[in-house]
């Protein structure tokens, strides 16, 4: 009887570890959305859901962060309390603030393909600022663009009404946010000065 046995690879390491950084910038991002609160000019709340969207572009790049916010949408839509306050289900990804949700995959990957100059993952230290901020600013363009679109599907309003309570009530939200981001990732080079 020989005990002779051959390994076989069934998924690469490469994979594997894009997977699970890919699931944790999903999880990260549902964390993020229990910093929510009330925004008084909008039926949307501010929340922190954004950052794990700039995070996982900047991050994973284009193809891998789309498919962590991918990750996300899936396990807010079978229950996981992960959207905004911790809401769940498929309730939310079709009310008032489902457009929202569902820009986060093109967001990231938009985020992701500006930061890196294309589709293939680079070095974010590398990147300039200008880039990284060019980034977000066309992912935020996305996200706002789905939510206003989305809300004023929704609720019945017109795109311009839409347009106030669901992107102008949060430029300033999203301005924090991003500066956030830029000192997540420049954070190593601020230590090493």
């Amino acid at each position: 009887m020989s005990t002779d046995t051959a390994s076989v690879e069934l998924v690469g390491e490469q994979t594997v570890e894009n997977v699970a950084r890919a699931a944790l910038l999903a999880a990260l991002t549902g964390a993020f959305a229990y910093v929510s609160f009330p925004n008084p000019f909008s039926p949307a709340p501010v929340s922190l859901q954004v950052l794990g969207v700039f995070l996982a572009g900047i991050l994973l790049g284009p193809a891998w962060g789309g498919v962590s916010m991918a990750l996300y949408l899936v396990a807010g839509a079978v229950g996981a309390p992960v959207f905004a306050g911790g809401s769940a289900g498929v309730g939310a990804l079709l009310g008032p603030t489902g457009g929202y949700l569902w820009s986060y995959p093109v967001a990231a990957f938009a985020v992701g393909a500006i930061v890196h100059g294309g589709l293939r993952l680079g070095d974010p230290d590398e990147c300039g600022l200008g880039r990284l901020v060019a980034g977000m600013v066309a992912g935020t363009a996305v996200i706002y663009a789905f939510g206003v679109v989305g809300m004023a599907l929704v609720l019945g309003m017109t795109l311009q009404k839409a347009f106030v309570a669901g992107a102008l009530a949060f430029i300033p939200a999203e301005a924090f946010k991003m500066a956030a981001a830029v000192g997540v990732v420049r954070s190593d080079q601020i230590t090493a000065e």
